[in-house]
């Protein structure tokens, strides 16, 4: 992986970068090379300390992160060609230290380990095989659905959120890639496209590109108190990637069909997805997912395969100057752990919620966007221009659900979902000094289950290449209980698992 980005590095030597586009580029009759990338520093601080470790960690650093990520795309005669690359380092801070000593990653290297990173983000061909035909083949990214905090149809890819949560603004920069065959059929008598991915397992994509990854291994991101538990340790809950409910050698795909409506007025989309589910269930010996039992004689971790059918659609309105958008998504057969306690199925001695079998559920996931610029802005907060305002509101319902049901949110914590588990969220963009200064607030909170977040941020631009942003990441809980067991944890939900994490965090990014 060294060998590939100073090979990038090496290629952009002697060549002059433009000042208009930030880029540096060159070529010939019949081909072009153009790279780009960004070089960024993230530093961020606790604004609380973490109970679960000893000591006063308030203000201290927890993440100190360098980034280099650049792109070499461009085309040789008619293939088009990317190539972008990762690399991280961090420096272990007297916190992480700490954590490890806690017994975080059962007490190794968590930076060596999990942090620090050399990967192949992307590495596809492009090439329309007739007129109307497009195949990209490759390692990708591709997107499905309209919603920006919580994906409903955005399930091609698992996330990594193991080193900055849901946080990271920028879904490509935490969506993991995969390797797949991606087909576009434009259709134009009838104003749309038909998509169809095909994702194989096996060699070509490893286990840990399914599914997303949390803080399991314990860390800076880890659910409250876990911070210096590891989760993924062999004995205790280790990942099955070959359970028969979620073979990461299974083939897995999707079709999209993308149109017009309504004389143009409205993009909308049908969606049918074949994929991993995107968080993992708890597999135990007490309960083992249909019959396949972990290997370890205790727990694992398990990503079924479900099946996901899904419409979107976004259009303008006049009457309110305003683009309004939906997605909806049917899951069938969506996993849910069992067992808010545990001696019901005899695991009584492990205090843990959720030990008790898998559960199918189907879910119906709504969302509702209205994207508008407003002026009030201008007069009110003195913005150069007119500002940018997205509200949104999502609904995951399960159908069918029943107290004698005994599921559980989130295994560890004995909180039952409810039928209905809402949260909206809203996002206000100001611009400044000729967008030159960008201050930014968005929020959320959760209607069901109480608590929320608050991320109030700003970003400096010089000129073409650097770029800052300062950001605090505030959550509250509403009074969740603060320690998570089968007997204190009846009110801790989503944001509860956040409570004392509050960050400080700023970004430097020198982009070429």
């Amino acid at each position: 992986m060294r060998r590939i980005w100073v090979a990038l590095l090496g290629c952009a030597m002697g060549v002059q970068a433009s000042n208009a586009s930030a880029q540096m580029q060159f070529g010939g009759d019949g081909w072009e090379l153009t790279l780009v990338g960004y070089l960024r520093q993230y530093v961020s601080m606790n604004l609380e300390d973490a109970p679960e470790n000893p000591g006063d960690d308030q203000f201290r650093l927890s993440m100190v992160r360098t980034q280099f990520q650049p792109s070499l795309e461009g085309y040789v005669g008619p293939v088009n060609f990317r190539l972008q690359t990762r690399t991280v380092r961090e420096v272990e801070t007297g916190y992480l230290e700490d954590l490890e000593e806690l017994g975080a990653n059962s007490g190794d290297d968590l930076v060596e380990d999990i942090y620090n990173t050399d990967e192949i983000r992307e590495a596809y061909i492009d090439f329309d095989l007739t007129g109307g035909t497009n195949v990209r083949l490759g390692r990708q990214q591709v997107a499905f659905g309209e919603t920006d905090f919580f994906q409903a149809l955005d399930l091609i890819h698992g996330f990594d959120y193991t080193w900055r949560s849901f946080l990271v603004s920028e879904n490509e920069d935490s969506r993991k890639p995969l390797n797949m065959l991606n087909v576009t059929q434009q259709v134009t008598a009838w104003q749309g496209a038909l998509q169809v991915l095909v994702i194989p397992g096996g060699s070509l994509n490893r286990d840990r590109d399914f599914g997303t990854s949390y803080g399991l291994s314990g860390g800076r991101w880890s659910n409250q108190p876990n911070k210096g538990v590891d989760f993924l340790n062999p004995g205790v809950s280790p990942y099955q990637f070959d359970h028969e409910e979620g073979d990461a050698d299974d083939l897995k795909g999707a079709v999209r069909w993308t149109g017009l409506a309504f004389n143009s007025a409205v993009n909308y989309s049908l969606n049918y997805l074949h994929v991993h589910n995107p968080d993992p269930v708890f597999n135990s010996v007490f309960a083992p997912f249909k019959g396949d039992g972990p290997d370890n004689g205790f727990a694992s971790l398990i990503f079924p395969i479900i099946d996901v059918v899904g419409f979107t659609a976004s259009g303008y309105s006049t009457k309110m100057d305003a683009v309004f958008s939906t997605e909806i998504a049917y899951a069938m057969d969506k996993p849910f752990n069992v067992g808010q306690d545990p001696a019901v199925c005899g695991a009584g001695s492990t205090g843990i919620a959720g030990i008790c079998g898998v559960d199918e559920k189907d879910v119906i996931s709504l969302m509702l966007r209205m994207d508008k610029q407003v002026s009030w802005t201008q007069q009110l907060l003195k913005t150069s221009r007119p500002s940018f305002l997205s509200i949104q509101i999502f609904d995951d319902y399960i159908l069918d659900l029943s107290d004698s049901d005994d599921l559980v949110q989130l295994v560890g914590y004995s909180a039952e979902p409810k039928s209905h588990s809402v949260i909206a969220t809203a996002i206000l963009s100001l611009n400044y000094a000729n967008d030159t200064i960008n201050p930014q607030l968005a929020g959320g909170y959760d209607i069901s289950y109480g608590g929320g977040f608050v991320i109030p941020s700003v970003q400096f631009v010089w000129g073409d290449h650097w770029r800052l942003k300062l950001e605090a990441d505030l959550f509250f809980d509403d009074g969740s209980n603060k320690v998570a067991s089968p007997a204190a944890s009846q009110d801790t939900t989503i944001f509860g698992y956040f409570a004392n994490n509050d960050q400080l965090m700023a970004r430097l990014t020198y982009q070429f």
